[in-house]
């Protein structure tokens, strides 16, 4: 079957491939968007089930900071669509959006699926196809190789951008086998591991009824890190947006030292003399059990509180506050990397150039978690993967143009 062959082809109908097929088809490029998946977006859909949280509200350097060692090489590309620009996308889609209590910014029908089904529509008005249920096989040749309905085809183009999301989710697409298949061609690629994700830990079988409770505005400290935030206790140990943000520094000591040890603060907005006042003076008649009640340490914080300590010291009202502001738990395995919500590793950005090309393979761009960065859950991995895709879009567009003139 001879190959078909389109101007732009982009791999990957997630935020960052769709937003690079738009930058595309504005630059007057026919483009093609392929997907292995029935429909295009999954990932993407399913972040949106407890609500899109697309970018975050705060001041744009404390934002940039969330990146971490990536900070350096993500800024040039989150100044191209910053939060502002991204909100005012949405708002030109028709989707208007509303800060949260927390900062974190959603739309008004705090879903995904209407964001994406007007991007769509519009997508299509702009001559951008779609094509579903293609799964990319790498090259043969100097063409594109897809697997369709159990077919080969191959297909043909001058600008190619990949976006084919990290390790993580391999329901939803993003199954990280496309490393591979780069690093056939010599790109170096860090290897994934798992980043906004749960860890295991051996509780009680006591525990067990608290298990689905929140811990709401607990304190967490890992090193020199400290934040106040919900967790989750699990069946399986603990998760939770606060966990989240902190999983890439307990993941680090995990694979360095083989554990961490992280230390909770039940009381967060009380100070270990005011705790141990109130339990030897103010509380001193009432039984512990009481006294902690009376402190706010109950359900999951109760429950959190007794698996982390023995009874003996449950009882010493001296040495309790500092139990109560500095709780060890020591954690020694992450869950499995298909369960965590985003990756590390990918793409090293050495071998990408200021427009997200890969220096080997001229007309090759890269956008989203393919490439090796990381950054916690409050709309940060969605804004930068919109910033990526529309940066290797407009680059792949001017690669077109240089390529005709």
């Amino acid at each position: 079957m001879p190959a078909t062959t389109y101007p732009a082809v982009v791999i990957g109908g997630g935020p960052a491939g769709l937003m690079a097929a738009e930058q595309l088809a504005l630059a007057g490029h026919r483009v093609a968007v392929f997907d292995q998946k029935p429909t295009v977006g999954r990932k993407f859909l399913r972040a949106g089930i407890g609500g899109l949280n697309i970018t975050h509200s705060e001041p744009y350097e404390d934002m940039l900071s969330r990146y971490g060692n990536r900070q350096d090489s993500l800024s040039p590309l989150l100044d191209q669509f910053t939060p502002a620009m991204l909100r005012a996308w949405c708002e030109a889609l028709g989707i208007k959006t509303f800060v949260g209590s927390s900062g974190r910014v959603f739309p008004r029908q705090m879903k995904a699926a209407p964001l994406l089904r007007r991007w769509l529509e519009r997508l299509r008005t702009q001559g951008v196809e779609l094509h579903t249920r293609h799964r990319w096989l790498g090259w043969e040749g100097e063409s594109l190789r897809f697997e369709h309905q159990g077919k080969n085809l191959s297909v043909n183009t001058r600008a190619l951008v990949l976006a084919l999301g990290g390790g993580s989710w391999q329901a939803l697409g993003s199954d990280g086998r496309w490393s591979t298949l780069l690093q056939e061609r010599g790109v170096s690629c860090r290897p994934f591991r798992p980043s906004n994700c749960g860890f295991d830990y051996p509780w009680p079988p006591f525990i067990s009824e608290s298990f689905g409770l929140p811990l709401k505005s607990i304190g967490l400290s890992v090193g020199d890190w400290s934040r106040q935030g919900d967790a989750l206790l699990s069946h399986y140990g603990i998760e939770g947006s606060l966990i989240y943000a902190a999983s890439s520094r307990i993941r680090d000591a995990i694979d360095k030292r083989g554990e961490c040890t992280v230390y909770w603060n039940l009381c967060p907005n009380r100070k270990p003399d005011d705790l141990q006042r109130d339990l030897t003076q103010k509380y001193r008649n009432d039984s512990i059990a009481n006294a902690l009640r009376k402190l706010g340490i109950k359900e999951a914080r109760l429950a959190l509180l007794k698996a982390l300590t023995s009874k003996s010291q449950m009882q010493q009202r001296e040495t309790l506050p500092a139990l109560l502001t500095a709780l060890p738990q020591t954690l020694r395995q992450y869950r499995p990397i298909d369960e965590a919500i985003s990756t590390a590793g990918g793409i090293d950005f050495t071998e990408l150039d200021k427009d997200l090309m890969i220096r080997s393979l001229p007309g090759v761009f890269c956008a989203g978690e393919m490439l090796d960065w990381e950054a916690p859950t409050g709309g940060y991995l969605l804004n930068a993967c919109f910033a990526s895709g529309l940066i290797a879009g407009q680059a792949a567009a001017t690669f077109l143009k240089q390529l005709e003139s």
